[in-house]
């Protein structure tokens, strides 16, 4: 009979841990991290090392996790990768200004360059992390390029048209005029770098935001130029 009780409530406990959802702890061990710091420490991990050096055994040590909770909780490494890379470009897409359609084009496309440089310093990861894919071809830059690239070329696409159409600005390949916008991201994030260049240590919201303002300017004066071949 005692044997029959211990052999059912063994059954029941070996259900009850089934039952667990993927992700959640074993009995006793420490409590799984909440969400947000999941894809905080997920970026952070990613940004320094990298996608492929960024084993699930080092992910999950700097995560707090146990060795398996990556595959439990999002099936892959791939997919964590995805799962945070979404994280934070909504928390960056969430805070980027409606662009005032009454405005002229040029003005438009300044406004839109402003509030996407000033929105990068949110997770300046991510720029470490797009700066590595970019330069691999691999199913997580057509991840990248898909989701992203595309349709933020969607939304200034109609304006440089209209520019060109009118003579003023260039026709340009639109590698050129998406290298020529991404690039000064890196006035915005690379912060030890700037501060060697003369960046104040402390830099408040409205600094920010006049270098945001001063990097959009002159990246939309140098696209009208009607002739950007003409000094070569």
């Amino acid at each position: 009979m005692e044997a029959r009780v211990g052999a059912n409530e063994a059954k029941a406990g070996a259900r009850a841990e089934s039952a667990r959802r993927p992700g959640r702890p074993g009995a006793g061990t420490p409590a799984v991290p909440d969400e947000e710091s999941i894809m905080l420490r997920g970026l952070d991990a990613f940004a320094e090392l990298g996608y492929d050096r960024a084993s699930a055994r080092e992910l999950a040590r700097r995560l707090g996790v146990s060795h398996n909770f990556i595959n439990d909780r999002y099936g892959s490494k791939a997919a964590f990768w995805r799962a945070v890379v979404d994280s934070a470009m909504g928390a960056q897409l969430e805070r980027m200004p409606q662009v005032d359609t009454s405005l002229d084009d040029a003005e438009q496309l300044k406004q839109w360059i402003t509030g996407f440089y000033r929105t990068s310093v949110i997770r300046p990861q991510l720029g470490r992390i797009f700066v590595d894919e970019f330069s691999r071809d691999t199913e997580r830059l057509d991840y990248v390029f898909e989701r992203y690239v595309e349709p933020t070329l969607r939304t200034v696409e109609a304006g440089i048209d209209r520019l060109v159409t009118s003579g003023r600005m260039a026709p340009l390949p639109m590698d050129v005029v998406f290298f020529a916008i991404i690039g000064p991201v890196s006035g915005m994030v690379e912060v030890p770098l700037a501060q060697r260049l003369g960046r104040r240590e402390a830099t408040s919201p409205e600094q920010l935001t006049a270098t945001a303002e001063l990097l959009a300017t002159l990246v939309v004066n140098g696209l009208l130029a009607t002739d950007p071949a003409s000094d070569s």
